[in-house]
């Protein structure tokens, strides 16, 4: 009886031992799965982090190539509006010969180059009749199309002025002084829209020191742009 009872006392404190070691593992466990919830948590978090930062790239992105397209499509719109006043002014200035005026376009605007011997007497600054006319031409364009900025330069040789102007400085400002008078005053064109600059003998366009040379950088330049309104407010934005 007392083996028997020995051998249940023994036997118990297996069992409880067991159930010890067992509660043990099952705290253990318990700790590593509460630790895997942890990182299976933490990781699903990252992962929505990482897609909510994919979305706003996409977003951006699509934003950016949206602002692409527009600055593009308005580039365009410049180029195809410039081309239409080039071939506008060609049209309304073919009666003079190309020793008298030029039109050409250069980087999306248009450049009217008007010699002196069509605007000017020598020295003067008073445009002749026949300059006049050319500018009428010009001017009823211009007001077809009010959208266009306007910037009239002044050009002179290299030989120093003599009469009533101080220098090349003074006469190649006093001439486009001059042509914005008769196309604001005679032909209703916006003041507005317009610019005048003298740059005296210092952007020539052939050598002064030929007499072909210095006449053809005695000139006036009008250069006509389409308005640039929303490409600059797209840029700025």
């Amino acid at each position: 009886m007392r083996d028997d009872s020995t051998r249940l006392a023994n036997s118990n404190a297996d069992l409880e031992g067991n159930i010890r070691q067992l509660k043990d593992n099952i705290a253990t466990l318990t700790g590593e799965v509460a630790k895997l919830n942890n990182q299976n948590s933490a990781l699903g978090q990252q992962t929505a982090n990482q897609q909510n930062q994919l979305t706003r790239s996409e977003l951006t992105l699509q934003q950016q190539q949206q602002r692409l397209q527009q600055l593009q499509n308005l580039l365009a719109q410049q180029r195809a509006k410039s081309e239409d006043l080039k071939n506008k002014m060609s049209e309304a200035l073919n009666g003079f010969n190309s020793s008298e005026l030029t039109v050409t376009q250069k980087n999306g605007k248009v450049y009217v180059s008007l010699s002196e011997n069509l605007l000017f007497p020598s020295g003067s600054a008073v445009v002749n009749p026949k300059g006049v006319d050319a500018l009428a031409k010009l001017a009823a364009v211009l007001n077809l199309n009010p959208d266009i900025a306007v910037n009239i330069e002044g050009h002179t040789d290299s030989l120093p002025i003599r009469g009533r102007y101080q220098d090349n400085w003074d006469l190649s400002t006093a001439r486009a002084n001059s042509i914005v008078r008769v196309l604001v005053n005679n032909y209703k064109v916006d003041p507005i829209s317009v610019e005048a600059s003298g740059h005296s003998m210092y952007d020539p366009v052939d050598s002064n020191s030929t007499p072909d040379g210095r006449a053809k950088n005695r000139r006036t330049e009008i250069i006509l742009s389409p308005k640039l309104d929303e490409l600059y407010k797209l840029i700025a934005s």
